[in-house]
């Protein structure tokens, strides 16, 4: 057994994540290896370090942006070839781990608290079955993996989520329903299926004066990566830009930042009843100047025209 290899597994053989086998010859060579044990030793005494702090938990919001961030990223990414997947390398990936034994030593604790708090939650619960389980109530983030489908039944107001736990469930009741609403927000902010995400954001347009409604509705504004679902959030949030402050500073951000000219254009549209606010006015004179959009561009200069003067 190489010393390399030893190296490579040694942070497995500390959470005892290595098969029975190579941990006796992990152990038999250690026993005749200073260099290695005195490896083994480093890396026990940086574990025990790092356990120490204590690991915070990060916010629902980073969370969500994190998971938004990363399906776009695997969107655009280039695929590897056929021949390519089949020859992944694991020994690559220890071999730049062991180069950064902190950076290891975090990751294996973070996995390895994962994997402790999943099983609890498996052994805790009673078993699911697998055809179609009630919704836990409430429902919490931490236990949904992902929204699968979203479906309204035509002609009344039941919904029917399917959602992936241990095993796929439904959840169904009418959109007032509150495991219904704690589900369409999930699916609003997390889910990897953009279809998915504009028929949650849909359906929460019909009930945009909810407090958290709300807030998803400027959530997927702001970052989801679908523009047919940013215009679903602006369409429900619309009526709200005159009397709600951060609705019409979200949609002023969306006319000035947002990358689809449809939606640039109905955000516009949405700022005519307050386009006397100070706050409008000052973007109007931005796009009248220097707008690349030539609709948007001469629409806020008829605007300014109409407006009185500032004294």
């Amino acid at each position: 057994m190489k010393c390399e290899w030893v190296r490579e597994n040694i942070l497995l053989h500390i959470y005892n994540e290595l098969p029975d086998d190579a941990r006796y010859e992990l152990e038999q060579h250690l026993a005749r290896c200073t260099e290695c044990a005195a490896e083994l030793k480093a890396s026990r005494q940086l574990h025990a370090t790092l356990s120490q702090y204590p690991v915070d938990e990060p916010t629902p919001n980073l969370v969500a942006a994190s998971r938004m961030h990363l399906q776009e990223a695997l969107e655009t990414a280039e695929q590897g070839g056929f021949w390519q997947r089949l020859t992944f390398d694991p020994g690559a990936w220890f071999r730049q781990i062991r180069l950064s034994p902190a950076l290891a030593a975090m990751l294996v604790i973070v996995g390895f608290a994962g994997g402790i708090g999943a099983t609890y939650k498996v052994v805790k619960g009673s078993p699911p079955d697998i055809s179609q389980v009630s919704v836990p109530s409430p429902v919490t983030e931490s236990s949904i993996s992902g929204i699968r489908s979203i479906s309204q039944e035509p002609g009344s107001n039941q919904i029917s989520i399917k959602y992936d736990t241990v095993s796929i469930q439904e959840a169904q009741g009418s959109l007032n329903d509150q495991r219904i609403q704690q589900l369409l927000l999930f699916a609003a902010r997390n889910n990897y299926n953009s279809g998915v995400r504009m028929d949650s954001v849909d359906l929460l347009t019909q009930k945009p004066n909810d407090t958290h409604v709300r807030e998803a509705l400027l959530y997927a504004l702001r970052y989801d990566s679908n523009p047919g679902v940013r215009l679903k959030a602006l369409e429900g949030l619309g009526p709200y830009v005159k009397d709600d402050v951060r609705v019409r500073d979200a949609v002023l951000e969306a006319l000035m930042h947002d990358s689809n000219p449809g939606l640039r254009t109905q955000a516009l549209h949405l700022l005519e009843p307050c386009r006397a606010d100070s706050s409008v006015r000052v973007v109007l004179q931005k796009l009248a100047e220097n707008d690349q959009n030539p609709y948007i561009r001469s629409q806020a200069r008829n605007w300014l025209a109409q407006l009185p003067e500032i004294d």
